[in-house]
């Protein structure tokens, strides 16, 4: 499955921001899929993920309450709504595929390219 997602770019702290993830190729259905974010000189960080139906997710503390991860597998589509940001949100946003569900960035053998993010104070 090929992965590309978009919608990331330049904001005021306690904006809003919508991330997209389109899928091709195979279906979504049979995958976990989730969000990661990369700061400068830092190690990749999970931010949400959601299971196949979309009917569990999980959220790292940094984010929980203020970002929501969902899908729409009919559309081969996932999406990160983001709000109240903050300058600590800046980094590239990667969406990933895997067959398990769980955080660890080892899970997800697929990729996405990334999209930049960055909330300015």
């Amino acid at each position: 499955v090929q992965l590309q997602a978009s919608g990331g770019g330049l904001v005021q702290a306690g904006d809003s921001l919508r991330l997209t993830c389109a899928a091709s190729g195979r279906t979504l259905r049979t995958y976990t899929m989730g969000w990661f974010r990369q700061a400068p000189g830092k190690e990749r960080e999970w931010v949400a993920i959601i299971d196949k139906n979309g009917s569990k997710t999980d959220y790292a503390n940094s984010v929980k309450g203020r970002f929501t991860i969902s899908r729409d597998n009919a559309r081969k589509m996932l999406f990160l709504q983001m709000s109240s940001l903050g300058p600590e949100d800046t980094a590239v946003y990667y969406c990933a595929a895997g067959l398990s569900y769980g955080s660890y960035t080892a899970l997800y053998a697929y990729w996405g390219q990334g999209t930049q993010v960055t909330v300015s104070s």
